[in-house]
């Protein structure tokens, strides 16, 4: 089973980028972040008639998640569960960033869970060095605490599952060509690394690492500056794998053509091939 994470930054910029993709890669499922779309807006038809089922959590203008799927999808929720009182303007965490189905497999079922964590940039700080109550990087930080509590109750059940998608966060120095530009961003901050350390040590597996050990391996480049040709990047796109579906990884890859292509996302396709 080959599942894919791709952040397409707008599903009406990218609908020829992601189409191309789709049929020279051939994935069986995709996680999607950034549709930037509501649901009845997503071009549903077009990905059906290319054999996908498609489930979408959007919003206007800013964030959506999606699943497209060539294999049968049961029980999808949308939402990260304790959003209460998560949202800066409202009493709820109403950014749609969150998606969960199970797939089947030829021998067991997988639970993916679709994510797009929050930038958490501006980082604006009290004296102490806490974060601003109410601010995106606090917004980001709680995110991922409930991330971490969602992952938990996961894990309890000892099925195979993933946490795939664009977790706005580089895990280690050498995940960045240029870390020491990132020191003060909300993406490499020591809060947000120790919160995804946190969430590793649930028993995740990191795809990419234990797979290859190639230097400079990045998922996104900026438009400006001429970043891609310089490969001045950053790896932000992760798999996150329980121990259960660890166990039937056989390969990991990053597309990272597909930037160099017409019209590209700033980010680019990576994805797992699962023996399950």
């Amino acid at each position: 089973m080959k599942v894919a994470s791709f952040n397409i930054n707008g599903i009406k910029a990218r609908i020829d980028a992601l189409t191309d993709w789709l049929r020279e890669a051939e994935p069986d499922v995709v996680v999607l972040q950034e549709i930037k779309s509501v649901d009845e807006n997503f071009p549903r038809e077009h990905f059906e008639d290319m054999g996908y089922i498609v489930e979408t959590h959007g919003q206007k203008s800013f964030n959506g998640v999606a699943i497209l799927s060539k294999l049968p999808l049961e029980d999808v929720t949308r939402g990260l569960p304790n959003g209460e009182g998560m949202g800066r303007d409202s009493a709820d965490d109403i950014e749609a960033r969150y998606i969960e189905a199970t797939v089947m497999g030829a021998r067991d079922s997988l639970r993916i869970c679709g994510l797009y964590l929050p930038n958490g940039n501006p980082v604006d700080l009290n004296a102490d060095g806490t974060p601003v109550e109410g601010s995106k990087y606090d917004f980001k930080l709680k995110w991922f605490a409930r991330l971490h509590a969602r992952a938990a109750e996961l894990m309890a059940l000892e099925q195979p599952f993933l946490l795939a998608g664009d977790f706005n966060l580089i895990p280690q120095a050498e995940d960045a060509k240029r870390p020491d530009a990132w020191r003060d961003d909300a993406l490499f901050r020591p809060e947000s690394r120790a919160a995804f350390r946190r969430l590793m040590n649930l028993g995740f597996t990191d795809a990419l690492r234990v797979t290859t050990s190639a230097p400079e391996t990045y998922t996104f480049w900026d438009y400006q500056a001429g970043a891609y040709n310089k490969n001045d990047g950053i790896r932000i796109d992760h798999f996150l794998l329980s121990p259960q579906a660890a166990d039937c990884l056989t390969d990991c890859q990053i597309d990272k053509a597909t930037r160099g292509k017409e019209k590209p996302s700033d980010h680019v396709p990576i994805w797992v091939d699962l023996d399950i």
